[in-house]
């Protein structure tokens, strides 16, 4: 029997736990993981018990994904003028993104529910993971993804067996010609933007972020594009302070490029439509996140910002963290850190602020040279 079942993340509707079940059939919104009863399968994560949408103790299939350092970044905390300012290297997953922790999660839910063939869509990083866990697995994989994206994670997808599929067009081209092809074939739709169970790996960062800091960080500062990595560090510290291993949330921001900032709008109450403009920042290129909603809700509940940044300062920061710290992120990783200069330059982080940022991706995977 079942431990879990989904919830609608808006109308609260109740539905059957399933890897076919993506929407709410009562309004369509986005699905999230409910436990019935979480302290009887719990896996554990830094120390600590962590609900868990498995059935065994320990993920079915993984690389030994998480434990990602954390380590003290001088040159951004003398940049921006904060104090103590902390970077979480993703960049070092199995395959190169934080995407790794939502997979494992996912695909260890389709090994138990013995799912045999997948689809799944994505800019570039989610896809590689998904093609990686999938051949570990013996699962396979359809990924599809713009034409945009960049050759070496097309290549990572492919070198991992997966079928890549480069679709015309802006991102969520892809999304459609995934959920066709999935629908056409009657396929498992594994989407890490839609799947409740990605979110449930996701909250793996929390709980390691929690044991890791010398100091409860007091802000968190994340590069959103669908909001799966807010999404779960919302779910799992709150997680924490549920169960008394935590005293308090930190504040979450959302930083996406001015280009694509459909969250930012959500957050501000205002509309936003695409004009056709780019961003060097694919990973964060996304016009219509399914989880729009949700996203700005736990930004605002964890009385954090949303906002935008320009190109000029995503490579900026690129720059600086490669030439200052040794780190060489995506450009999806260095718009976090040209939010935290906005954040600081308006008074939102203040200098005596403790702040973590996640280094999502790594830059060999989006080079620019």
């Amino acid at each position: 029997m079942s431990h879990i079942h989904l919830v609608c993340t808006e109308c609260q509707a109740a539905h059957n736990a399933d890897m076919l079940t993506l929407g709410c059939r009562e309004c369509g919104s986005p699905l999230d993981v409910a436990y019935d009863s979480p302290e009887s399968h719990a896996m554990t994560v830094s120390g600590l018990p962590m609900p868990a949408p498995i059935h065994a103790d320990a993920l079915g299939v993984t690389m030994r994904e998480g434990n990602t350092p954390i380590v003290p970044l001088p040159a951004v905390s003398e940049a921006v003028g904060v104090g103590s300012v902390w970077g979480k290297l993703e960049m070092v997953s199995p395959t190169g993104s934080f995407k790794d922790r939502g997979v494992a999660m996912m695909l260890s839910v389709a090994m138990e529910r013995g799912v045999s063939e997948i689809v799944e869509d994505s800019s570039g990083n989610a896809g590689a993971s998904v093609a990686a866990y999938a051949a570990r697995a013996g699962i396979r994989a359809h990924v599809f993804a713009p034409d945009t994206a960049p050759r070496a994670k097309m290549g990572q997808i492919r070198v991992y067996g997966a079928s890549a599929h480069a679709v015309p067009g802006a991102r969520e081209q892809s999304a459609r010609a995934a959920e066709a092809y999935r629908r056409a074939r009657g396929l498992v739709y594994a989407s890490h933007n839609l799947s409740p169970y990605f979110i449930e790996g996701t909250k793996t960062f929390a709980y390691e972020i929690h044991t890791q800091m010398p100091c409860p960080a007091d802000h968190t500062v994340i590069p959103v594009g669908n909001g799966s990595l807010l999404i779960g560090a919302w779910k799992g510290y709150c997680e924490l302070v549920a169960g008394g291993a935590a005293q308090s949330v930190p504040r979450l921001h959302a930083i996406q490029s001015e280009a694509a900032r459909p969250i930012v709008a959500e957050f501000e109450g205002v509309e936003w439509r695409a004009d056709g403009s780019t961003t060097i920042a694919g990973g964060i290129s996304v016009g219509a996140p399914p989880r729009k909603a949700q996203v700005a809700r736990a930004v605002r509940q964890s009385g954090g910002r949303a906002l935008a940044v320009s190109d000029e300062r995503i490579l900026w920061w690129q720059n600086l963290l490669a030439a200052s710290e040794g780190i060489f992120a995506e450009p999806t990783s260095a718009a976090a850190f040209a939010g935290l200069e906005l954040l600081a330059k308006r008074g939102h982080v203040r200098a005596s602020d403790t702040v973590l940022v996640p280094v999502t991706g790594s830059g060999l995977k989006d080079a620019q040279f």
